[in-house]
């Protein structure tokens, strides 16, 4: 279009203008935002799942950093492949029909290489939907085969056996067990009553043992010591003669002569014959 004067309409040369410059800016922003949506980072100790609108889960994982992905078709889903703790309630029955309540602790962690299975199968929820239930299936069925006694006094062999139960249980669900333990077990109070009462006897039994035990060695050494004195004396009795009784009498002497004689005897002035 021309005006009265044969130019070009100014509104023309407007929208040429900035019309040029609005597409090339469309264009632009269009094609950023298709390479934002063409990558995503994976972060340390992780795995990357693939999603596809059209295939669902595809098999494999991606591995750590920036990974190429289908604008808009693909999604790549973390999933933390690092070490998990893990603590689940239990509630099961002895082998001598207790109640048993314990609290179990678990670390574990996701095969990494098999990371989109787990996603595939059982979802991001996976501790809530397969590590805890299997934990408690683990827990019932090896409190059942020990007593609630048994289960205190054994407790190391008890955590292996259901440790290694649990293991058996989680590998095939792609989850790796690193480390059980037994956090508490708790007993209903009337049983708890009944294992300090029974610890009460037999620390009450053992005190009595080891006093016996003292009473006995004490006697005995009684009848030792009698004895030797017993054997002392015997001995001195066989020892003792007519000869030794005279010797000892004279070691005692002091020397001096009896001053007086008498019995039929004539008398004698034993002073007289000392000064002559």
């Amino acid at each position: 279009m021309y005006d009265t004067y044969g130019s070009t309409s100014v509104r023309d040369i407007i929208r040429r203008t900035f019309g040029g410059r609005v597409s090339a800016a469309l264009v632009a922003i269009a094609a950023l935002f298709l390479a934002v949506n063409s990558f995503t980072v994976i972060g340390a100790g992780e795995r990357g799942v693939v999603f596809s609108k059209f295939g669902g889960v595809q098999s494999g994982v991606r591995g750590e950093g920036l990974q190429l992905k289908i604008p808009f078709i693909q999604s790549i889903i973390p999933i933390d492949v690092k070490i998990h703790k893990s603590e689940t309630d239990a509630s099961a029955s002895s082998k001598d029909l207790q109640t048993v309540d314990s609290r179990i602790a678990l670390n574990y962690h996701i095969d990494p290489s098999n990371a989109w299975r787990i996603y595939q199968e059982v979802g991001m929820s996976y501790e809530q939907r397969l590590i805890d239930p299997l934990v408690q299936e683990s827990v019932k069925a090896t409190s059942a085969q020990f007593t609630a006694e048994e289960l205190i006094t054994r407790r190391a062999e008890v955590s292996i056996q259901i440790k290694e139960m649990l293991t058996a249980r989680l590998i095939p669900r792609h989850v790796i067990v690193d480390e059980f333990n037994i956090v508490d077990f708790n007993f209903s109070p009337v049983f708890n009553e009944a294992i300090e009462d029974k610890q009460r006897a037999e620390q009450e039994a053992l005190k009595a043992q080891r006093d016996l035990e003292r009473i006995k060695i004490e006697a005995e050494q009684k009848i030792t010591a009698a004895q030797a004195e017993a054997e002392s004396q015997r001995l001195q009795r066989e020892t003792i003669t007519d000869s030794l009784l005279q010797l000892r009498a004279i070691e005692k002497w002091d020397g001096r002569l009896p001053q007086v004689a008498g019995a039929g005897v004539p008398f004698i002035d034993l002073k007289s014959l000392e000064s002559q």
